[in-house]
């Protein structure tokens, strides 16, 4: 009886929790117009773009670079083969947009196992500014795109960060991504921002420079295997803080495979768990899967009748995902008939990858062959 009391109150927890993070990040995000206005003493500021391959939006992504509202900004583009796709459509962006600073650098800088970090090297580098963003090449940037992310920033602040919000899902299963990445993933980093512990999110990252040339400039990052895990240690170590923007930026998805959204994400699991061990384990109460078994074994317990248990385990689901939607609706984030539906499969999804993230260690990144125990060896 005493244990079903503890699994009572600990899916309270887990439910409290929940309900405080949906809070915490409906404040912060909640849709307004795109209209922020530049600071009047606008620095200027850096945009460095690692690019490897052609995408299904990336004509729309990269070119909103040139449309930015903003007085005072280079653009940097990097490619590592001068045989990627991605160069004529680059080239032909630039000479429309004369008006810009543009360039584009091609050359591996090989300083770790990362291709995304060594891509970036030469565009650190080059970068002229002290405020310098590293975009991938699939976030879309809004018009207010830098003033959102100077913005963010206060006197301790290293970085701010946009955790990706996925757009326009083409299918159910890009439904799924935006369940994972929307409501779920940016919630919870919102919560970790609200007691002090943001962690950085490669998408989009704007670094004070200095803090990271204190830490021997970008090539520092190849300390962990996941350039945003080395750069959220790099900043604590200096005593300073990561920030996430009001308004997070858009990824648009397009299609997506059941096999394309796991492998992702379970990749991210694995890299979770090797850079933050910690952090990691307590990644099982995530979802409503354990709230669901902790009060469902409760009410066994407690009460004995099946339509207990049924009705505690729908008053979970619905409770949990009914503060999802309702967050999305308010955060102007996708939206339709599909996404109760995709919240399910999330959450079934969640504690499998968890488990496959503790057992695997190898998947590929962008055609590169890569494990996790390159980080633990570098670290360990």
């Amino acid at each position: 009886m005493i244990l079903a009391y503890i699994c009572a109150g600990w899916c309270a927890v887990i439910l409290i929790l929940n309900y405080t993070s949906v809070g915490l990040m409906s404040r912060k995000c909640r849709a307004r117009a795109r209209n922020l206005p530049p600071p009047e003493d606008a620095p200027p500021v850096s945009i460095v773009r690692p690019l490897r391959g052609l995408e299904t939006f990336s004509e729309e992504t990269l070119g909103a670079t040139f449309d930015l509202d903003y007085p005072n900004y280079e653009i940097v583009f990097c490619v590592q083969s001068p045989n990627d796709p991605v160069i004529p459509l680059v080239e032909r962006l630039m000479a429309a947009h004369p008006e810009r600073e543009a360039r584009l650098l091609v050359g591996d800088d090989y300083v770790s196992a990362n291709p995304k970090l060594n891509n970036c090297v030469k565009g650190w580098e080059a970068a002229r500014h002290h405020h310098v963003i590293l975009a991938d090449s699939n976030a879309l940037p809004p018009r207010d795109y830098i003033q959102t992310m100077l913005a963010a920033f206060r006197d301790n602040t290293a970085m701010s960060v946009s955790m990706p919000i996925g757009s326009r899902p083409a299918g159910f299963w890009a439904t799924v991504e935006c369940a994972i990445l929307n409501t779920f993933q940016a919630r919870w980093q919102y919560g970790a921002e609200a007691i002090g512990a943001a962690f950085a999110q490669g998408k989009n990252m704007m670094w004070r420079r200095d803090v990271l040339d204190r830490a021997g400039g970008i090539r520092a990052l190849a300390s962990e295997i996941a350039e945003d895990a080395a750069s959220t240690k790099v900043i604590r170590a200096q005593g300073m803080d990561v920030r996430l923007v009001d308004m997070p930026f858009e990824q648009p998805l397009g299609k997506r495979t059941a096999r394309e959204v796991y492998s992702r994400h379970v990749r991210w699991a694995r890299l979770r768990r090797a850079t933050f061990p910690a952090h990691y384990v307590p990644e099982f109460m995530n979802g409503s899967f354990a709230a669901i078994v902790l009060g469902a074994y409760a009410a066994v317990q407690l009460d004995g009748s099946i339509s207990t248990v049924a009705l505690v385990t729908t008053l979970i689901v619905f409770s949990l995902h009914g503060g999802e939607i309702w967050l999305a609706r308010v955060c102007g984030f996708p939206l339709d008939w599909r996404t109760p539906f995709a919240l399910i499969v999330r959450d079934l999804m969640l504690p499998v990858m968890f488990i496959d993230a503790l057992i695997y260690d190898d998947f590929v990144w962008h055609g590169a062959e890569m494990t996790v125990r390159e980080a633990e060896e570098t670290t360990g």
